[in-house]
């Protein structure tokens, strides 16, 4: 991909699922595509056992069925290769900010593995997309590559298509730049504490990003309703999110007993 900029290996990945639900569906196929600063191209493509029943209204969608995966691994079983092989490497995708990445942290969170992606830079070629033209990945496909997507809804087919995009979208805006890190930021322009988006920064605070007290600072709700941190690690919010408002009363706790954060 001569047009992207790569300083260390980044890895543009997509996942066909049980739903769209990033607390409770699970992975049933994923395709890893990793792109080396030497030019070199690895892919770790899988099916994997959900451990659930894949509706069959999903099944239409990516043509996987209970059938198709019932002799596969678990994602338990390929985790902690999957990670390794991941480590290092800056992350890319279609939509993968809000879907993908949750997702994902949620299927190593579960296993144990306690992922943190965010000292990484994460290119969301959809965002892109959707600020130059707005349209869907296989419009984009035909847009910028003049192909027609055959295969959609295959992890594989749409993270090869995804790459495609990414290059053609290079060589046609030129007042994009290259590197990793300046469309990181092009495609990311809230920043949000959680991969589920619950939680989002503002001012350089965590603020609440749903329900009552949305726009609210979490620690004068956690100071003012302290059982509102209780509900929240006992209700179904994702383990990530979880995890972080765990961190921030933890610092709350620091402040008060005057240590440093």
């Amino acid at each position: 991909m001569p047009n992207l900029t790569l300083k260390r290996p980044i890895i543009f990945f997509d996942l066909e699922t049980t739903g769209t639900d990033n607390v409770k569906d699970r992975i049933v196929e994923f395709a890893f595509v990793k792109l080396s600063p030497d030019g070199k191209r690895d892919k770790f493509v899988k099916r994997i056992n959900p451990g659930i029943p894949i509706p069959a209204e999903v099944t239409a969608i990516h043509g996987i069925s209970d059938e198709d995966v019932k002799n596969s691994p678990t994602f338990k079983q390929v985790a902690h290769q999957l990670y390794d092989w991941m480590k290092g490497c800056d992350l890319g995708g279609y939509n993968s900010s809000k879907f993908d990445l949750p997702l994902l942290a949620e299927e190593f969170l579960r296993v144990g593995i306690n992922v943190d992606f965010t000292e990484r830079s994460m290119i969301d070629v959809q965002q892109i997309f959707f600020k130059m033209e707005a349209r869907t990945l296989s419009a984009a496909y035909a847009f910028y590559c003049k192909k027609e997507l055959s295969n959609a809804h295959s992890a594989e087919a749409d993270i090869d298509a995804t790459i495609e995009v990414l290059a053609a979208q290079l060589e046609r805006y030129p007042e994009l730049k290259s590197d990793v890190p300046s469309l990181h930021q092009f495609t990311h322009t809230e920043e949000y504490v959680d991969y589920a988006r619950r939680i989002a920064m503002k001012d350089g605070h965590p603020v609440f990003n749903f329900g009552k007290h949305k726009g609210r600072k979490v620690e004068d709700i956690f100071n003012a309703e302290p059982q509102y941190y209780d509900w929240m690690m006992q209700a179904d919010f994702a383990l990530h999110t979880k995890q972080k408002i765990s961190e921030i009363l933890n610092r709350m706790k620091l402040k008060k007993a005057g240590l440093k954060v």
